[in-house]
């Protein structure tokens, strides 16, 4: 069975670039609600280098059917080259929240 609900999570530079992503998406009804945590600190190999930059983490409740177009939101608003967006599956909850969910990505 595949889930009804995802959480997509991606990382970015800086908090304003988190909050547009994140707001737009809103917006845009391509989740109901989204996150900004940060700073975090990141450790990543990138063009054969190890590297460690402070970075936030936006994540973003929506709905299966809403994810293609939230990645594609996430990727064109994104600065990386190699944008990180990772959806999880939800498989479980309130019944309430994820009803909301899907009333909010419509």
């Amino acid at each position: 069975m595949e889930a009804e609900h995802v959480l997509v999570s991606t990382t970015v530079d800086s908090e304003d670039t988190a909050k547009e992503l994140a707001s737009g998406a809103i917006a845009a009804r391509l989740g109901a609600c989204a996150q900004v945590v940060g700073p975090i600190l990141s450790v990543y190999r990138w063009e054969g280098e190890v590297r460690t930059e402070p970075e936030w983490r936006v994540e973003i409740k929506t709905t299966a059917r809403r994810l293609d177009e939230l990645t594609a939101h996430l990727r064109a608003g994104h600065s990386y080259d190699v944008p990180e967006v990772i959806a999880t599956p939800i498989t479980g909850g309130s019944a309430d929240y994820l009803s909301w969910v899907a009333q909010e990505t419509v």
